[in-house]
């Protein structure tokens, strides 16, 4: 019998539930939601207008007219001469890498004589 209760249980909890539902309510949300999607819609389509380009236009067409301006514009085998250029040479901004090598300090580059210490009392 506790599936039965179970089920009783259920029932008295959505009818509490539905009590609490304003079916008007959820219309006016679907009604709401219908408009916004018109004007989404609406904007979608706005946006999507093409301007001042026939609707019979067809992409086999304007392929084959950019292939002909390819080749108007083709270089053949030759280079353009600012592409031929050798690379500019990079000026040197950062000093050399040591050598590793170790050079002995001249008297002016010594270190300093230390002070003396002090007397201890």
């Amino acid at each position: 019998m506790s599936t039965m209760q179970a089920m009783q249980d259920a029932n008295k909890a959505m009818k509490k539930q539905y009590k609490n539902v304003d079916i008007d309510k959820i219309y006016d949300i679907q009604d709401e939601m219908a408009d916004l999607m018109d004007q989404a819609n609406e904007v979608q389509e706005l946006m999507g207008r093409s301007y001042n380009m026939p609707d019979d236009l067809d992409e086999a067409d304007l392929e084959a007219e950019l292939d002909a301006l390819g080749d108007d514009l083709s270089f053949g085998e030759e280079m353009p001469s600012y592409l031929n250029d050798a690379e500019p040479a990079m000026p040197e901004l950062l000093p050399e890498a040591p050598d590793g090598s170790f050079r002995q300090p001249t008297e002016n580059t010594a270190a300093p004589a230390q002070a003396e210490p002090a007397l201890r009392m």
